[in-house]
């Protein structure tokens, strides 16, 4: 084998192993041990037991929408299991505006009401959807997308699992117009003006 078919070989294997090294990187770390425990707290059948979501059981719907998590941060026996969940409370006519989630694709499963969905792929394809109650749609990891309670009269109840502990989460509207973004930059950027913008940030201050 001649020198430049050895390089080429070897240049491809690299290619290779870092592509699967970027793949086994992709998603939660696997752990070496059964389950992570903090030092300090007591491991025993409470520490493998959340109990937050016994607030969505007799009570009134928010008058917002509104995300009860069972992430690594609530629950931390989640911790290098490569699960978690959230309830997504939507009172009548309420949205959870478009986001992200880094670290993980959604599946979403509609326990009550009806959602119309929707997420934008990265050649900017929308793919939206009306969900009934007992449907699911899976949101693909790190890609743009919403859920609207349309219905006027009825709230909705849907549960998200993710294939993390810690998804994460990059609310568009909070990001772009409640951080310290230049307004010149917003305004190119949306190709409008400065007065605009700062309109638009007005909204998000507490």
């Amino acid at each position: 084998m001649s020198s430049s078919n050895s390089f080429k070989a070897l240049s491809l294997l690299m290619m290779i192993a870092f592509a699967i090294v970027q793949t086994t990187m992709a998603g939660d770390p696997d752990i070496l041990t059964d389950f992570i425990a903090p030092i300090g707290v007591p491991i025993n059948g409470s520490f493998f037991t959340f109990t937050g979501m016994r607030a969505l059981i007799d009570k009134d719907p928010p008058p917002t929408f509104h995300a009860l998590k069972a992430s690594k941060a609530e629950f931390p026996a989640l911790d290098g299991q490569s699960v978690s969940y959230a309830a997504l409370q939507f009172p009548p006519k309420s949205v959870n505006p478009p986001h992200t989630h880094p670290r993980s694709a959604e599946l979403l499963f509609v326990v009550q009401g009806s959602l119309q969905v929707g997420f934008v792929d990265t050649t900017d394809r929308l793919f939206t959807q009306t969900l009934q109650t007992a449907d699911m749609f899976i949101f693909p990891k790190g890609l743009v997308h919403f859920q609207f309670n349309a219905d006027a009269k009825n709230p909705a109840l849907a549960i998200s699992a993710f294939a993390s502990a810690s998804a994460g989460l990059v609310s568009l509207p909070i990001t772009l117009f409640n951080t310290s973004i230049d307004d010149n930059v917003l305004a190119l950027s949306f190709k409008t003006d400065v007065a605009t913008i700062q309109t638009l940030k007005k909204g998000f201050r507490p």
